[in-house]
């Protein structure tokens, strides 16, 4: 279904289980937005925030491979790229820096991710 704040924008999925990623990309194409990635590990994310400019919004998984991806997390608010956490940890284990990002629990309800990424970009 499509969704007015996702029409052709570029939402980057950071996601490290792919099938997971796959049901996140094709959730978002079918609310019209266009996906980048997905991409699975910090370093790949960091570089995709990096190179490319045209990043409108990113769907960032916590955990990638077992290493804690808040290095991009802080790239993406000092660039101004609206993003959501997707994350098996509770509101504890996520540092109070962002306490205003919204946090999508796993199992993650694909339409849930969908509805807060077009949130943030709202915001």
């Amino acid at each position: 279904m499509l969704d007015e704040a996702l029409i052709g924008r570029r939402v980057l999925v950071v996601e490290d289980e792919y099938l997971l990623a796959s049901d996140m990309a094709n959730e978002l194409e079918d609310a019209g937005a266009a996906v980048l990635g997905p991409v699975g590990t910090l370093d790949d994310a960091i570089t995709a925030i990096e190179v490319d400019g045209q990043i409108d919004a990113v769907i960032l998984d916590i955990n990638l491979h077992g290493e804690l991806a808040l290095a991009a997390a802080d790239l993406l608010l000092t660039r101004g790229i609206p993003f959501v956490f997707t994350t098996g940890y509770d509101e504890a284990a996520v540092p109070k820096r962002f306490a205003h990002i919204e946090r999508c629990e796993k199992p993650t309800d694909m339409k849930r991710v969908t509805q807060a990424i077009g949130n943030a970009i709202r915001r």
